[in-house]
């Protein structure tokens, strides 16, 4: 099943967000190399695809999981979790709809 995980990031976390970047996306790079990852990316802080130093406000990714709680340990386990860059991060079942 696919799961949302919706996170906030914590204010003035963009230093910490850089330095954690690689290992964070090497996470989501193994769940795209195995099929599981829909669409991952962050929230710009700004109305802008290059946020600059107003940096970013949080993040999404949707991906399959085999179950909530599997879900909620792989967002647990997330780097920018560890770095503080995230301030709160909410699991959820997703039903994509569109595209099909």
């Amino acid at each position: 099943m696919l799961y949302a995980i919706v996170a906030q990031d914590a204010p003035g976390s963009l230093d910490k967000r850089l330095a954690a970047r690689p290992d964070h996306l090497a996470r989501l790079q193994a769940l795209q190399d195995a099929g599981r990852l829909t669409l991952a990316g962050p929230f710009p802080a700004i109305d802008s695809v290059d946020p600059g130093p107003a940096g970013f406000s949080g993040s999404l990714i949707v991906a399959e999981f085999p179950s909530l709680a599997e879900a909620q340990a792989w967002a647990d386990a997330d780097p920018y979790r560890a770095a503080g860059v995230y301030a709160s991060v909410e699991v959820k079942p997703f039903r994509q709809v569109f595209p099909a």
